[in-house]
């Protein structure tokens, strides 16, 4: 403190620069970012405003301490942090949250992923530093007028309350950041408030007690949900599910002939089964923690929260989910396979959590096969490894009832896979992410013909649906430029869907309307007769006749036919990411569990 109230405050010209290259940092971030996004944000003040308020704040070590290696510090760590929010943009469309930063370790195993993400635009963060320092090597002559430290903090002063005038103007920090989640301004939450203020919304949203209007907006939301229709009893049922969630599987690549070659025979050959049901158009609803949501999403049929990931936040959290479901009615035993490592996303707690009884995971598989950067285990051998697991009866003996998933790898961005391990290849000239996801694709699809043909030669197979879906797309920042080409357009889909197939299923049909990963669980509730299980999700199956046949995805946005929805439907499909945040945020479903009357009224809405 005495070492910023004594002495003087001098705005010499390393002020300036400094000043000047931090504010354009700020500014550089919201134009990168918002070309990703939407640049609606630069017509609000707030991020002019706030942008200078932050670009003081962080002069402070020169302002305090007239130290350049200390604010050149500063500025280098500025640059880290934007850059690596930048990156963290371009797939997930948000701010990286608090809790993710303690996961920092898990970027090892996704180090492709994350250089993938890298783009050119960002060094001009860092070089604005390097930018500086040259311009600071020559030394002016020392000015003679001195002011007092007041010619600092006084800006700092107006400049704050200016930012907090607006806020106030708006109800204040948390209510101005929450209106921003909307389908226009989802996005634009982070430029408007610096990735600081992103930062302190995230702390403020998890310190928050669930209060009685939220409560009695969550009820109000489940009574206008969609009442669940059981199927009739003539429909058969099935007692076994096998979920296979592969990795960044978008639908894009089924049903296509490339150079006369079909990318995914096999899958294609499952469409063609007359016990199957497949979907094409599942609008990816995934946020911040991608796979681990698209578990969510599917086991457990909540949408993603707002901001981080739920596994980390409320990982000790109850949750209803498929596998209680068939541990209720058939008492089935829960079974998850991963080539991941137990911590990755927190998937031992979340599979506890999720009624899952065994966890195999890294450890537990050969690593005879090395796929991606990291070297993790390809889908072919790995799918061989579950077959020789199952033959021996180390996971789910033959006529025991079970909940059994297959969480896949080697689809992870960026679809490189080792030259000896191609099974297709093609001789035209196509963008190289386009090429390398076909072919991973083509991997995928022979590694899980070998698990399906498997599973058909086993005596409980006539009891078994089998599902196969993407745990997200795939494509991410790389979709626009791949649709935009000459190789790409009228191929790769612009729009974020992943297929749903479910084999041997007791309803047959093609679903060609858009649903969203969220109306997966119940669809599944309603396929396996799971008709009184206490939880029907916050989607709808599909096999309701009146179902509207549109979803909204992460970002807000709409995608398919709303001409003939009510705008009320529209309305609450929106409202359900907040709906799920506040169920996931305050346990909701604990105390519905518990409390007789807040059951009551779910059961209600839901008959």
């Amino acid at each position: 403190m005495k070492s910023l109230f004594s002495g003087s405050f001098l705005w010499t010209r390393a002020t300036i620069i400094y000043g000047i290259c931090i504010f354009f940092k700020f500014i550089a971030f919201d134009m990168i970012w918002c070309s990703q996004t939407t640049f609606s944000a630069f017509s609000i003040v707030e991020l002019y405003l706030n942008g200078i308020l932050a670009t003081l704040i962080c002069l402070l070590p020169y302002g305090c301490f007239r130290k350049n290696v200390l604010q050149i510090a500063v500025m280098f760590l500025l640059d880290a942090l934007l850059m690596v929010n930048l990156m963290y943009c371009r797939t997930y469309n948000t701010f990286i949250p608090l809790e993710s930063y303690g996961l920092a370790s898990n970027l090892a195993d996704f180090t492709s992923s994350v250089y993938d993400s890298f783009h050119g635009v960002d060094i001009v963060l860092p070089l604005s530093t390097v930018l500086c320092i040259i311009l600071l090597k020559v030394r002016e002559k020392e000015e003679s007028l001195r002011t007092r430290h007041v010619a600092y903090l006084v800006p700092l002063l107006l400049a704050f309350l200016l930012s907090t005038g607006v806020i106030l103007i708006k109800g204040g920090f948390k209510k101005a950041y929450s209106s921003l989640q909307s389908a226009n301004y989802y996005t634009c939450g982070t430029p408007m408030y610096t990735v600081f203020g992103s930062l302190l919304y995230d702390a403020l949203q998890q310190q928050v007690v669930c209060t009685p209007r939220v409560e009695q907006e969550i009820l109000q939301w489940q009574h206008r949900h969609p009442a669940y229709k059981p199927l009739p009893d003539s429909i058969p049922q099935r007692t076994n599910l096998v979920v296979i969630l592969c990795e960044s599987l978008e639908s894009w690549v089924l049903e296509r002939k490339m150079e006369g070659k079909e990318i995914t025979p096999y899958l294609n050959k499952l469409l063609q089964e007359p016990s199957t049901l497949y979907a094409p158009r599942v609008l990816t609803q995934v946020k911040g923690g991608r796979s681990i949501d698209g578990q969510l999403l599917l086991n457990a049929g909540m949408l993603p929260i707002e901001n981080g990931t739920y596994s980390m936040v409320y990982p000790d959290n109850t949750y209803c989910t498929l596998t209680k479901a068939l541990k209720e009615k058939y008492g089935a035993r829960g079974y998850l396979l991963t080539v991941d490592k137990k911590i990755t996303w927190n998937q031992s707690v979340v599979a506890e959590r999720f009624g899952i009884d065994t966890l195999l995971s890294k450890p537990c598989f050969k690593l005879d096969e090395r796929v991606g950067s990291r070297k993790k285990l390809g889908d072919v051998s790995f799918f061989r490894q579950c077959v020789e697991k199952l033959k021996k009866g180390e996971v789910w003996k033959e006529g025991e009832k079970a909940y059994f998933q297959c969480v896949t790898y080697s689809g992870h961005n960026p679809f490189k896979l080792p030259e000896k391990l191609h099974r297709i290849s093609f001789s035209g000239t196509y963008p190289q992410k386009m090429k390398d996801y076909m072919i991973i694709a083509n991997y995928t699809d022979y590694a899980i013909s070998q698990f399906i043909e498997y599973l058909k030669t086993r005596s409980d197979y006539a009891n078994t649906m089998i599902v196969i879906t993407g745990d997200h797309e795939g494509l991410a920042a790389d979709r626009a430029p791949l649709c935009a080409s000459k190789e790409g357009r009228g191929i790769v889909s612009d729009k974020p869907f992943t297929p749903f197939i479910v084999v041997n299923s007791p309803v047959a049909m093609r679903y060609e309307p858009v649903m969203g990963q969220v109306d997966m669980y119940s669809t599944i509730l309603n396929l396996m007769h799971l008709d009184d299980y206490e939880w029907k999700g916050e989607g709808q199956s599909i096999l309701d006749p009146d179902k509207a046949p549109f979803a909204v995805g992460s970002q807000m946005n709409i995608e398919g036919d709303t001409m003939a929805v009510a705008r009320q439907e529209i309305r609450r499909q929106e409202q359900a990411y907040a709906i799920s945040d506040w169920m996931i945020k305050y346990n909701v479903l604990k105390s519905s569990i518990e409390n007789v009357n807040i059951r009551v009224a779910h059961r209600e809405y839901s008959h």
